[in-house]
């Protein structure tokens, strides 16, 4: 087989064909990327010059990688990152920058949804949620109605992305494009603290309506702001939510399918409507078997990041039961334990494992499970990926 471009060897992928090599990602989202600490030691090992890095998500400080890191990895597809809360404060100026607020021994930064986030300035890793937005044990419609919800669909949260997305297809490679905010459940529970969201799910199901609701509209409309201009130069639009745990979800699949389903109904039809050419990725971590066959349904292409440690995300099974419908972006090594503290030897066993379960026949994008956090020694990094190139 010739060599394909990265463009092409992506697309055989995603149309469940074995591409010349197994595509690779790192870095085209904030949920498949790497720890701007990892990356500076990994550039170390390589022996490639410093850089300033560029942040593409500062709440998870995550690195967008560099023009000699993506051609010496082969990296596939990249990213297009639009102004959001985690890159961009818009009270500061019309185009950011993201600013953070010293508060001693700490930095702090309230995001365009009014949720209030702290890192230590000392050895911290990443920002923490520290203050939900609408914190009140008994919320009511009126309180979510009258929150300040930030303008979703204003054009200068794209602007340039078209020319970089022109310059990516010209250089050959995929184009992924993130949307505007996390999951519609995962960003409820920073707006109301994890514990007051799950109650509201049993106790109050009118307020919960209503702010999903609320985070439903914030997408579509960021949405048709993008596509409308982006839509024919992305190969993949990236949606999210976390619903799962090691062991079970974090919501029932019959609370999913009342609550969740439909309005992810709406949300998916619109994206693909606006970018009828494009491939659906959705993020969703860990035990998520229950509701596979409901994504299915609703249009998902991809599942990411394949979760294979979790209860029934075994990749052998995943790949009998779901591989027609689904293309598996993610899953390539643990990331939890082995890449993290395992030896090189360790990290190639267990990316062959998880390689041949899920690569046969394609419909598999070499991910981590997950970013590759500040704690991956560079050494294992190289061996994860010397073992995904052999196959």
């Amino acid at each position: 087989m010739s060599e394909m471009t990265s463009r092409e060897r992506i697309l055989a992928a995603l149309n469940h064909k074995e591409p010349d090599r197994i595509p690779f990602d790192m870095g085209s989202t904030q949920v498949t990327g790497i720890s701007v600490i990892a990356y500076k030691n990994l550039r170390d090992y390589l022996g490639l010059p410093a850089v300033e890095t560029e942040i593409t998500d500062v709440i998870q400080q995550i690195a967008q990688p560099d023009e000699d890191i993506v051609e010496k990895l082969g990296i596939d597809v990249l990213g297009l990152f639009p102004l959001t809360s985690a890159n961009w404060d818009p009270k500061e100026s019309s185009l950011g920058p993201f600013r953070h607020r010293d508060e001693g021994n700490y930095w702090s930064y309230t995001d365009e949804w009014g949720v209030t986030f702290r890192m230590p300035k000392e050895d911290g890793l990443y920002y923490y949620l520290d203050k939900p937005a609408i914190d009140s044990f008994d919320v009511t419609v009126e309180q979510i109605k009258s929150h300040p919800w930030p303008d979703s669909g204003d054009p200068i949260r794209i602007k340039g992305l078209r020319e970089i997305g022109q310059k990516y297809r010209s250089e050959g490679k995929a184009v992924m494009i993130k949307g505007l905010l996390a999951g519609i459940f995962e960003v409820s529970q920073r707006i109301r603290g994890m514990e007051n969201c799950l109650v509201d799910l049993l106790s109050n199901e009118t307020a919960t309506a209503a702010l999903f609701d609320k985070l439903l509209e914030a997408k579509l409309e960021f949405w048709e702001m993008a596509l409308s201009e982006l839509g024919d130069v992305v190969d993949v639009v990236s949606e999210a939510d976390d619903y799962g745990t090691q062991t079970s979800q974090l919501m029932s699949p019959e609370l999913f399918r009342k609550l969740m389903k439909p309005r992810l109904n709406i949300l998916f039809t619109r994206i693909k409507k606006l970018a009828p050419n494009a491939y659906l990725f959705f993020h969703t971590c860990g035990s998520v078997r229950e509701i596979i066959p409901d994504l299915i349904q609703l249009g998902v292409d991809i599942l990411n990041p394949v979760h294979v440690t979790a209860e029934g995300m075994e990749p052998n099974a995943l790949k009998r039961d779901f591989g027609d419908d689904l293309v598996f972006w993610g899953g390539g090594v643990e990331t939890q334990n082995v890449l993290p503290n395992g030896t090189p030897d360790e990290v190639r066993d267990n990316v062959r494992r998880n390689v041949e379960a899920l690569a046969p026949g394609g419909g598999f994008v070499f991910n981590t499970i997950h970013n590759i956090q500040a704690d991956v020694p560079p050494e294992n990094i190289m061996a994860m990926w010397k073992t995904m190139r052999e196959y």
